[in-house]
């Protein structure tokens, strides 16, 4: 396709006479960046006539004039008196036909509404009509072979060993703390203050927050390395003192790479007790014995381990066939998808079962890395998109109710409430698209290739998540409140 292409459609037709609301359009197409496209749109003088004295007539069968019966308005003074209302009626009936017959004779393949203000737009007493807009396309790409590739396979056996150790992190959501006289060790807690300062200057202030003593504290925009080793031996008092990197992808622009300085206060010192396993305990989160807690755990962790099998396999599999993806995407479209391809993210961990604790670890990675992973993540998209066309795969309502049954299971909730939560927060429709490309992922799948390998720990459990960045700006995915405990998918 060249820089500029002129589609003129052709006049009045045979096919006009069978389609009586079809427009003699003339339309220029040009390239004005990766993935965008301007158009311009004319239309001819003798369109805008005809359509006006259709609205006219309209406005004179109904039109309440006193002195004239209904229908009796002389054509002249309703013409004068209804000419706003007729040049609106026009106007919006022009543009809904043209853009009609635009997406019918052109290949633009839109992904967004065309960007133009139109109350700005007026019909001229004389001449052609014309407006012109800006619009974000598909990018246009050959598919790549995606039949028969070879891809590595992670698998592993869930031992009595990976329950002990899933079971001691979802027991630990309900422990109960209680103050420690003695220095902080490994996986205590300590209630402090956290001071950021940049360039001698004082940044940002906590005045009090929770901190475990885990290798990595995981912030939206940053990572607290070596924190365990930081704060051992930690007592009321004791003040350490540590840098953070500011993520080259955080979402204040001026604050990327910056570094900061960081001096942690400590209050208090806590340390947490498992919870008693007795009959109170297990009535409270649903299962009769340890026994069938330890079967539910089997469960979940089998999940986890397809989950992480589906997704290296996904991985392998859109390298393959994106490996030829070199074409450019617009910023613009790419800042918009950030938010939706986290939504994304967490949605599929939602879905296999994984703790809040988890995800939002999870997320705060995807976080740092939010635009480059955003713009690999539409490519992506647009690939398996296209594959799905290709193969001719449709998402059914059915599709979308199995799916939410599934995460009301994991999640232990009522169906409804999770529909609902879907529907108000918007992530339906990430939920129809992950369908389609997960159905298109599973073509792939048909004919590929396996090669078995060992599979490595899903989540390491070494990294304490917050809702807090260092710049100030919170979770719009996961919400503080939920930090303390999640349910047992």
């Amino acid at each position: 396709m060249s820089d500029a292409e002129s589609l003129v459609a052709d006049p009045v037709s045979e096919a006009a006479v069978d389609q009586p609301n079809k427009l003699d359009l003339k339309v220029d197409i040009e390239n004005v960046g990766p993935c965008r496209k301007h158009v311009r749109v004319t239309i001819a003088r003798a369109d805008i006539d005809r359509y006006s004295q259709e609205a006219l007539k309209e406005i004179v069968s109904t039109a309440a004039v006193p002195g004239f019966r209904k229908g009796r308005v002389p054509t002249s003074l309703a013409q004068k008196r209804f000419r706003g209302d007729i040049a609106n009626s026009v106007r919006q009936r022009l543009l809904m036909q043209s853009l009609e017959q635009l997406a019918e004779e052109n290949t633009l393949d839109p992904i967004n509404e065309p960007d133009f203000d139109v109350e700005s737009l007026i019909i001229p007493d004389q001449g052609d009509f014309q407006y012109e807009f800006d619009v974000e396309v598909r990018p246009d790409f050959e598919l790549p072979q995606y039949d028969s590739i070879t891809v590595k396979r992670p698998v592993r056996d869930v031992s009595d060993a990976n329950i002990d150790a899933y079971l001691a992190k979802f027991l630990n959501q309900y422990s109960v703390s209680s103050s420690h006289d003695g220095p902080a060790e490994a996986n205590d807690f300590v209630i402090a203050a956290v001071e950021f300062t940049r360039q001698g200057a004082p940044f940002r202030k906590i005045s009090s927050i929770s901190l475990q003593l885990k290798p990595t504290i995981r912030f939206r925009d940053a990572e607290l390395a070596g924190f365990d080793t930081l704060m051992a031996g930690a007592t009321p008092g004791t003040e350490r003192k540590t840098q953070v990197v500011v993520s080259q992808e955080a979402e204040q622009v001026e604050m990327r790479g910056e570094t900061l300085d960081v001096t942690i206060t400590v209050a208090e010192v806590e340390r947490v007790a498992p919870p008693e396993l007795n009959t109170a305990f297990f009535d409270r989160i649903g299962y009769p014995d340890i026994t069938a807690l330890r079967t539910e755990v089997r469960g979940m962790l089998e999940r986890q381990t397809v989950y992480e099998q589906r997704q290296s396999i996904r991985r392998q599999v859109i390298e393959k066939i994106t490996e030829s993806a070199s074409w450019e995407l617009p910023e613009e479209l790419v800042r918009k998808q950030t938010e939706n391809a986290l939504r994304r993210e967490v949605l599929e961990m939602e879905q296999a079962g994984f703790t809040t604790q988890q995800i939002m670890a999870r997320e705060n990675t995807l976080r740092q890395n939010a635009v480059t992973s955003t713009r690999q993540a539409l490519k992506e998209h647009f690939v398996l998109d296209k594959i799905a066309e290709n193969e001719k795969i449709e998402v059914t309502p059915v599709d979308i109710e199995t799916e939410i049954q599934m995460m009301a299971i994991q999640r232990g909730e009522n169906p409804r409430r999770v529909r609902s939560r879907l529907v108000k927060s918007g992530v339906i429709e990430n939920l129809e698209a992950q369908i389609r490309e997960r159905k298109a992922v599973d073509v792939i799948l048909k004919t590929a290739v396996y090669e078995d390998v060992v599979a490595t720990e899903v989540v390491a459990d070494d990294v304490q998540a917050l809702s807090i960045s260092v710049c100030g700006n919170s979770s719009v995915v996961v919400s503080p409140t939920e930090d303390e405990a999640a349910p047992l998918a």
